[in-house]
């Protein structure tokens, strides 16, 4: 057995067991994975995986537990990894951020930039995407930690820091019939069309939920990843938008009508993910820091210890 087999293994999985893709996102040939995988069958004296010909259906109820087992081996060791990382150099490394496009075009610039200040040695990696990929890649251990509102909770292989929380505004152009509607309504807002988030994403649910509470129905014409999209569809007179709060830049967006929204939809929580078991660089709880002024490191090595 070799941590090779262990790779294999999780990556098949992953791969929702698809072995040529598995194969190519390892850079390497599918015929050896498949004789790396049966000879860790034949090693352990089980059967991983039930087959139809040479195609993989599911895990056998054994196989369900030794990939769980290799994932906790894998983890392990690259938590050693990093324990030689810390040692030998405690300001200089990679930091991997998972986050939605709201986070790191919104909340993350000021908080990087004194990240970069204090750590000019490490090299900080964004990897944007929907909350579930957000909460996806760091279940893999793909990042070092996740941002994000919604998903990341979900995740049992995650421990989940709750924060800060936010609400939206509603955004329009300058004389809008709605600007005068004070103070706003969601009977109101329902009557016009209404360019917001996709529903994968950044609090979405809590706007579906508002209108619904209320036996209406909003009538959402477009719907977009992030929020400079929906600001150019607003701007083009396609609706009004539905926007984070922290989207929302008095200088940037003068030409818009601005409206809060808090009186109208529940607050949403923006949660940092971390996986479970994992070692975590003297600089990774520096930018929990400065991200969450209220997790030290004791507060989150209480968390990940199940303490909190």
């Amino acid at each position: 057995m070799n941590l090779q087999q262990l790779k294999y293994l999780c990556a098949v999985v992953d791969h929702g067991l698809n072995v040529s893709d598995a194969a190519a996102a390892l850079f390497t040939s599918q015929p050896g994975i498949s004789k790396q995988i049966r000879q860790l069958e034949d090693e352990l004296g089980l059967t991983v995986f039930v087959r139809q010909g040479k195609r993989l259906t599911c895990l056998t109820p054994a196989g369900e537990i030794v990939v769980a087992t290799a994932r906790r081996a894998l983890r392990e060791i690259a938590n050693l990894k990093r324990v030689a990382d810390e040692f030998r150099g405690e300001d200089s490394g990679t930091l991997s951020i998972a986050t939605t496009h709201t986070q790191a075009r919104y909340v993350l610039p000021k908080v990087l930039r004194e990240f970069a200040t204090r750590y000019p040695k490490v090299k900080v990696v964004l990897h944007q995407g929907n909350p579930m990929q957000v909460a996806e890649q760091t279940a893999r251990g793909d990042v070092d930690l996740g941002i994000a509102t919604e998903a990341l909770a979900d995740f049992p292989e995650l421990v989940t820091l709750p924060c800060y929380e936010w609400n939206r505004v509603v955004i329009m152009p300058r004389r809008h019939p709605l600007a005068k509607v004070r103070p706003l309504t969601l009977e109101a807002l329902a009557k016009f069309p209404i360019v917001t988030y996709d529903f994968s994403f950044t609090g979405r649910s809590a706007i579906n939920a508002a209108f619904a509470a209320k036996g209406l129905e909003p009538n959402v014409v477009l719907t977009a990843l992030d929020s400079d999209v929906i600001k150019t569809y607003v701007d083009l007179g396609m609706g009004v938008g539905i926007i984070a709060q922290m989207a929302y830049d008095p200088a940037r967006d003068a030409q818009f009508e601005k409206l809060d929204a808090d009186h109208l939809f529940a607050p949403s929580t923006t949660r940092l993910g971390l996986r479970h078991g994992v070692f975590l660089r003297g600089y990774v709880y520096a930018f929990i820091a400065l991200f969450a002024p209220k997790y030290d490191r004791q507060a989150v090595d209480s968390a990940l210890a199940g303490r909190a």
